[in-house]
Protein backbone atom coordinates (compact mmCIF):
# COMPACT_ATOMS: atom_id res chain seq x y z
CA UNK A 1 0.00 0.00 0.00
CA UNK A 2 1.45 3.34 -1.10
CA UNK A 3 0.28 5.29 2.06
CA UNK A 4 1.90 2.75 4.42
CA UNK A 5 5.19 3.13 2.56
CA UNK A 6 4.95 6.92 2.98
CA UNK A 7 4.20 6.53 6.69
CA UNK A 8 7.22 4.26 7.19
CA UNK A 9 9.41 6.80 5.40
CA UNK A 10 8.13 9.56 7.77
CA UNK A 11 8.83 7.32 10.78
CA UNK A 12 12.44 6.94 9.66
CA UNK A 13 13.15 10.54 8.74
CA UNK A 14 11.56 12.53 11.60
CA UNK A 15 14.12 11.20 14.12
CA UNK A 16 17.03 12.08 11.86
CA UNK A 17 15.71 15.58 11.23
CA UNK A 18 15.20 16.10 14.98
CA UNK A 19 18.94 15.67 15.59
CA UNK A 20 19.58 18.83 13.55
CA UNK A 21 17.32 20.98 15.78
CA UNK A 22 19.22 23.42 18.04
CA UNK A 23 16.67 26.04 19.15
CA UNK A 24 13.07 26.20 20.31
CA UNK A 25 12.08 28.00 17.10
CA UNK A 26 13.63 25.20 14.99
CA UNK A 27 11.82 22.62 17.15
CA UNK A 28 8.47 24.31 16.52
CA UNK A 29 9.19 24.35 12.78
CA UNK A 30 10.12 20.65 12.94
CA UNK A 31 6.80 19.76 14.57
CA UNK A 32 4.83 21.90 12.11
CA UNK A 33 6.53 20.17 9.16
CA UNK A 34 4.83 16.92 10.20
CA UNK A 35 1.75 17.83 12.24
CA UNK A 36 0.98 21.31 10.91
CA UNK A 37 -1.98 22.05 8.63
CA UNK A 38 0.17 21.37 5.57
CA UNK A 39 2.55 18.94 7.30
CA UNK A 40 3.61 15.65 5.80
CA UNK A 41 1.54 13.53 8.18
CA UNK A 42 -1.48 15.82 7.88
CA UNK A 43 -1.43 15.54 4.09
CA UNK A 44 -1.36 11.72 4.33
CA UNK A 45 -4.24 11.67 6.82
CA UNK A 46 -6.34 13.86 4.50
CA UNK A 47 -5.96 11.22 1.76
CA UNK A 48 -7.37 8.36 3.88
CA UNK A 49 -10.91 9.03 2.64
CA UNK A 50 -9.94 7.62 -0.76
CA UNK A 51 -8.97 4.20 0.70
CA UNK A 52 -11.07 1.14 1.40
CA UNK A 53 -12.23 0.37 4.93
CA UNK A 54 -9.48 -2.19 5.59
CA UNK A 55 -6.79 0.15 4.20
CA UNK A 56 -8.14 3.01 6.31
CA UNK A 57 -7.83 0.95 9.51
CA UNK A 58 -4.24 -0.08 8.81
CA UNK A 59 -3.06 3.35 7.63
CA UNK A 60 -4.98 5.21 10.35
CA UNK A 61 -3.51 3.09 13.14
CA UNK A 62 0.03 3.58 11.84
CA UNK A 63 -0.49 7.34 11.36
CA UNK A 64 -1.78 7.77 14.93
CA UNK A 65 1.23 5.91 16.31
CA UNK A 66 3.59 8.21 14.41
CA UNK A 67 1.64 11.30 15.55
CA UNK A 68 1.88 10.25 19.23
CA UNK A 69 5.60 9.53 18.85
CA UNK A 70 6.22 12.98 17.35
CA UNK A 71 4.26 14.64 20.20
CA UNK A 72 6.34 12.78 22.82
CA UNK A 73 9.63 13.58 21.11
CA UNK A 74 8.58 17.23 20.85
CA UNK A 75 7.73 17.53 24.58
CA UNK A 76 10.90 15.75 25.65
CA UNK A 77 13.17 17.80 23.37
CA UNK A 78 11.48 21.04 24.48
CA UNK A 79 12.43 20.31 28.11
CA UNK A 80 15.98 19.47 27.01
CA UNK A 81 16.38 22.80 25.18
CA UNK A 82 14.96 24.74 28.15
CA UNK A 83 17.40 23.01 30.51
CA UNK A 84 20.36 23.74 28.22
CA UNK A 85 19.32 27.40 27.95
CA UNK A 86 19.09 27.71 31.76
CA UNK A 87 22.52 26.14 32.24
CA UNK A 88 24.06 28.57 29.75
CA UNK A 89 22.63 31.51 31.74
CA UNK A 90 23.99 30.06 34.98
CA UNK A 91 27.44 29.66 33.42
CA UNK A 92 27.49 33.37 32.61
CA UNK A 93 26.64 34.23 36.21
CA UNK A 94 29.12 31.82 37.77
CA UNK A 95 29.18 28.67 39.82
CA UNK A 96 25.82 28.46 41.64
CA UNK A 97 27.30 26.11 44.26
CA UNK A 98 29.75 28.75 45.54
CA UNK A 99 28.86 30.64 48.78
CA UNK A 100 27.15 33.99 48.20
CA UNK A 101 29.01 37.25 48.65
CA UNK A 102 28.66 38.45 52.25
CA UNK A 103 26.31 41.42 52.54
CA UNK A 104 25.74 43.52 55.64
CA UNK A 105 22.22 43.18 56.95
CA UNK A 106 20.28 46.33 57.75
CA UNK A 107 18.30 46.88 60.93
CA UNK A 108 15.78 49.41 62.28
CA UNK A 109 16.98 52.88 63.23
CA UNK A 110 17.07 53.27 67.05
CA UNK A 111 14.31 55.90 66.94
CA UNK A 112 12.10 53.71 64.78
CA UNK A 113 12.86 50.77 67.05
CA UNK A 114 11.92 52.82 70.12
CA UNK A 115 8.75 54.16 68.47
CA UNK A 116 7.68 50.65 67.48
CA UNK A 117 8.24 49.35 71.01
CA UNK A 118 6.23 52.20 72.55
CA UNK A 119 3.37 51.66 70.10
CA UNK A 120 3.39 47.92 70.79
CA UNK A 121 2.99 48.43 74.53
CA UNK A 122 0.05 50.83 74.20
CA UNK A 123 -1.65 48.69 71.56
CA UNK A 124 -1.42 45.90 74.15
CA UNK A 125 -3.32 48.19 76.53
CA UNK A 126 -6.16 48.43 74.02
CA UNK A 127 -5.25 51.72 72.34
CA UNK A 128 -5.94 52.16 68.64
CA UNK A 129 -3.54 54.08 66.38
CA UNK A 130 -4.47 57.37 64.70
CA UNK A 131 -2.34 59.42 62.29
CA UNK A 132 -2.67 62.98 61.04
CA UNK A 133 -1.02 65.46 58.67
CA UNK A 134 2.33 66.98 59.59
CA UNK A 135 1.27 70.25 57.96
CA UNK A 136 -1.56 71.64 60.08
CA UNK A 137 -3.76 74.70 60.41
CA UNK A 138 -3.89 76.95 63.47
CA UNK A 139 -7.31 75.72 64.52
CA UNK A 140 -6.29 72.08 64.99
CA UNK A 141 -2.79 72.86 66.28
CA UNK A 142 -3.74 75.64 68.72
CA UNK A 143 -7.30 76.99 68.88
CA UNK A 144 -9.19 73.73 69.34
CA UNK A 145 -6.64 72.74 72.00
CA UNK A 146 -7.59 75.77 74.11
CA UNK A 147 -4.47 77.83 73.36
CA UNK A 148 -5.16 81.54 73.96
CA UNK A 149 -4.39 83.93 71.11
CA UNK A 150 -1.46 85.38 73.05
CA UNK A 151 0.19 82.04 73.84
CA UNK A 152 3.98 82.26 73.18
CA UNK A 153 4.01 78.91 71.36
CA UNK A 154 2.14 80.57 68.50
CA UNK A 155 4.94 83.03 67.89
CA UNK A 156 7.48 82.53 65.11
CA UNK A 157 10.25 81.57 67.53
CA UNK A 158 8.43 78.34 68.42
CA UNK A 159 6.46 77.49 65.29
CA UNK A 160 7.39 76.97 61.65
CA UNK A 161 4.75 78.73 59.56
CA UNK A 162 4.27 77.93 55.89
CA UNK A 163 4.18 80.91 53.56
CA UNK A 164 0.63 80.42 52.25
CA UNK A 165 -2.68 82.36 52.34
CA UNK A 166 -4.30 79.60 54.41
CA UNK A 167 -1.90 80.10 57.34
CA UNK A 168 -0.57 76.56 57.48
CA UNK A 169 2.19 75.49 59.83
CA UNK A 170 4.29 72.44 60.68
CA UNK A 171 2.60 70.83 63.67
CA UNK A 172 4.34 71.48 66.98
CA UNK A 173 2.90 68.35 68.64
CA UNK A 174 0.75 65.34 67.71
CA UNK A 175 -2.17 66.68 69.77
CA UNK A 176 -4.03 67.89 66.62
CA UNK A 177 -4.65 64.21 65.87
CA UNK A 178 -6.60 64.07 69.15
CA UNK A 179 -8.83 66.88 67.89
CA UNK A 180 -9.41 65.22 64.53
CA UNK A 181 -10.35 61.89 66.12
CA UNK A 182 -12.68 63.39 68.74
CA UNK A 183 -14.38 65.67 66.19
CA UNK A 184 -15.12 62.78 63.83
CA UNK A 185 -15.85 59.95 66.27
CA UNK A 186 -18.09 59.32 69.25
CA UNK A 187 -16.87 58.24 72.70
CA UNK A 188 -15.66 55.94 74.08
CA UNK A 189 -12.30 56.67 72.43
CA UNK A 190 -8.86 55.25 73.21
CA UNK A 191 -6.09 56.22 70.80
CA UNK A 192 -2.38 56.91 70.50
CA UNK A 193 -1.03 59.31 67.86
CA UNK A 194 2.65 58.71 66.99
CA UNK A 195 4.51 60.92 64.56
CA UNK A 196 7.07 63.59 63.68
CA UNK A 197 6.74 67.15 65.00
CA UNK A 198 8.57 70.44 64.43
CA UNK A 199 9.59 73.37 66.64
CA UNK A 200 11.81 76.36 66.02
CA UNK A 201 14.44 75.50 68.62
CA UNK A 202 18.21 75.69 68.75
CA UNK A 203 19.72 72.28 68.02
CA UNK A 204 21.91 71.04 70.85
CA UNK A 205 22.55 67.85 72.82
CA UNK A 206 18.99 67.74 74.19
CA UNK A 207 16.95 69.68 71.60
CA UNK A 208 16.15 69.37 67.91
CA UNK A 209 13.92 71.28 65.52
CA UNK A 210 12.54 67.90 64.35
CA UNK A 211 11.65 65.15 66.80
CA UNK A 212 9.04 62.45 67.47
CA UNK A 213 6.13 62.25 69.86
CA UNK A 214 3.54 59.73 70.92
CA UNK A 215 0.31 61.29 72.15
CA UNK A 216 -2.23 59.13 73.97
CA UNK A 217 -5.77 59.91 75.05
CA UNK A 218 -8.87 58.19 76.38
CA UNK A 219 -12.37 59.66 76.51
CA UNK A 220 -15.30 57.91 78.18
CA UNK A 221 -17.63 58.37 81.13
CA UNK A 222 -15.27 57.12 83.84
CA UNK A 223 -11.70 58.02 82.72
CA UNK A 224 -9.74 59.50 85.63
CA UNK A 225 -6.27 60.36 86.91
CA UNK A 226 -6.00 57.04 88.71
CA UNK A 227 -6.38 55.20 85.40
CA UNK A 228 -3.81 57.49 83.81
CA UNK A 229 -1.28 56.93 86.61
CA UNK A 230 -1.71 53.15 86.47
CA UNK A 231 -1.26 52.99 82.70
CA UNK A 232 1.87 55.16 82.75
CA UNK A 233 3.41 53.19 85.62
CA UNK A 234 2.92 49.90 83.77
CA UNK A 235 4.16 51.43 80.49
CA UNK A 236 7.38 52.74 82.04
CA UNK A 237 8.14 49.41 83.71
CA UNK A 238 7.50 47.45 80.50
CA UNK A 239 9.52 49.81 78.34
CA UNK A 240 12.58 49.86 80.59
CA UNK A 241 12.02 46.21 81.61
CA UNK A 242 12.37 46.93 85.31
CA UNK A 243 10.28 48.27 88.18
CA UNK A 244 10.66 52.04 88.38
CA UNK A 245 8.94 54.63 90.52
CA UNK A 246 7.11 57.52 88.87
CA UNK A 247 5.70 60.69 90.39
CA UNK A 248 3.18 63.30 89.31
CA UNK A 249 3.92 67.00 89.78
CA UNK A 250 1.34 69.76 89.20
CA UNK A 251 1.92 71.67 85.98
CA UNK A 252 0.05 73.65 83.33
CA UNK A 253 -0.98 72.81 79.76
CA UNK A 254 -3.75 74.68 77.93
CA UNK A 255 -5.41 71.47 76.81
CA UNK A 256 -5.54 69.61 80.17
CA UNK A 257 -6.95 70.50 83.59
CA UNK A 258 -5.57 69.41 85.99
CA UNK A 259 -2.17 69.01 84.33
CA UNK A 260 0.86 67.09 85.59
CA UNK A 261 4.48 66.50 84.74
CA UNK A 262 5.40 62.82 85.01
CA UNK A 263 8.84 62.07 86.42
CA UNK A 264 10.53 58.68 86.26
CA UNK A 265 13.06 57.33 88.74
CA UNK A 266 16.59 58.01 87.45
CA UNK A 267 18.06 54.88 85.88
CA UNK A 268 21.60 56.07 86.50
CA UNK A 269 21.46 56.43 90.27
CA UNK A 270 18.27 54.63 91.31
CA UNK A 271 16.77 57.90 92.67
CA UNK A 272 19.80 58.49 94.92
CA UNK A 273 20.73 61.67 93.05
CA UNK A 274 23.37 62.20 90.37
CA UNK A 275 24.56 64.62 87.67
CA UNK A 276 22.11 63.23 85.09
CA UNK A 277 19.02 63.87 87.24
CA UNK A 278 20.54 67.04 88.77
CA UNK A 279 20.53 65.31 92.19
CA UNK A 280 16.73 65.10 92.23
CA UNK A 281 16.54 61.34 91.78
CA UNK A 282 13.96 61.71 89.01
CA UNK A 283 13.88 62.56 85.31
CA UNK A 284 11.03 64.49 83.66
CA UNK A 285 9.68 62.17 80.93
CA UNK A 286 6.04 62.95 80.12
CA UNK A 287 3.32 65.57 80.26
CA UNK A 288 -0.22 64.48 81.08
CA UNK A 289 -3.55 65.44 82.60
CA UNK A 290 -7.33 65.34 82.27
CA UNK A 291 -8.64 66.64 78.94
CA UNK A 292 -9.83 70.24 79.39
CA UNK A 293 -13.63 70.66 79.13
CA UNK A 294 -13.12 73.35 76.49
CA UNK A 295 -11.28 70.87 74.29
CA UNK A 296 -14.16 68.41 74.60
CA UNK A 297 -16.65 71.17 73.70
CA UNK A 298 -14.58 72.19 70.66
CA UNK A 299 -14.91 68.60 69.43
CA UNK A 300 -18.66 68.39 70.02
CA UNK A 301 -18.39 66.21 73.14
CA UNK A 302 -20.46 67.08 76.21
CA UNK A 303 -18.05 67.52 79.18
CA UNK A 304 -20.95 66.97 81.58
CA UNK A 305 -21.31 63.43 80.23
CA UNK A 306 -17.77 62.47 79.18
CA UNK A 307 -14.27 63.06 80.50
CA UNK A 308 -10.85 61.95 79.43
CA UNK A 309 -7.13 61.84 80.10
CA UNK A 310 -4.22 62.55 77.77
CA UNK A 311 -0.46 62.19 77.84
CA UNK A 312 2.46 62.94 75.55
CA UNK A 313 6.01 61.65 75.45
CA UNK A 314 9.13 62.36 73.43
CA UNK A 315 10.49 59.30 71.64
CA UNK A 316 14.03 60.68 71.51
CA UNK A 317 14.10 61.20 75.28
CA UNK A 318 13.02 57.61 75.96
CA UNK A 319 15.54 56.28 73.43
CA UNK A 320 18.36 58.32 74.97
CA UNK A 321 17.60 57.05 78.45
CA UNK A 322 17.16 53.43 77.40
CA UNK A 323 20.35 53.27 75.33
CA UNK A 324 22.38 55.65 77.53
CA UNK A 325 22.87 58.26 74.77
CA UNK A 326 23.84 61.75 75.88
CA UNK A 327 23.43 63.68 72.60
CA UNK A 328 20.17 63.74 70.59
CA UNK A 329 22.00 64.91 67.47
CA UNK A 330 23.54 61.45 67.06
CA UNK A 331 20.16 60.12 65.92
CA UNK A 332 20.18 62.39 62.87
CA UNK A 333 23.81 62.37 61.73
CA UNK A 334 23.63 59.04 59.84
CA UNK A 335 26.97 57.99 61.30
CA UNK A 336 27.26 54.28 60.53
CA UNK A 337 29.57 53.79 63.51
CA UNK A 338 26.81 54.96 65.83
CA UNK A 339 23.96 53.12 64.09
CA UNK A 340 25.81 49.78 64.04
CA UNK A 341 25.55 49.67 67.83
CA UNK A 342 21.81 49.00 67.57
Amino acid sequence: MKILVQLNRIREEYKESLEKVRTTAELNDWKASYLGKNGKLSVILSALKELSLEEKKAAGSSANEIKNEIEKFYASYLKKLASESYLKKIEKIGDPTLPSVFLLKGHPHPLYKTMREIIGIFVGFGFDIALGPEMEDEYHNFTALNFPESHPAKEMQDTFYVNSPSGLLLRTHTSPVQIRVMANSSPPLKFIAPGRVYRHEAVDASHSCVFHQVEGFCVDKTANLSDLKSILEIFVCRFFKKKLKIRFRPSFFPFTEPSVEVDVECLMCGSAGCRVCKNSGYLEMLGAGMVHPNVLKNCGINPEEFQGYAFGLGVERFAMLKYNIDDMRLFYQNDIRFLRQF
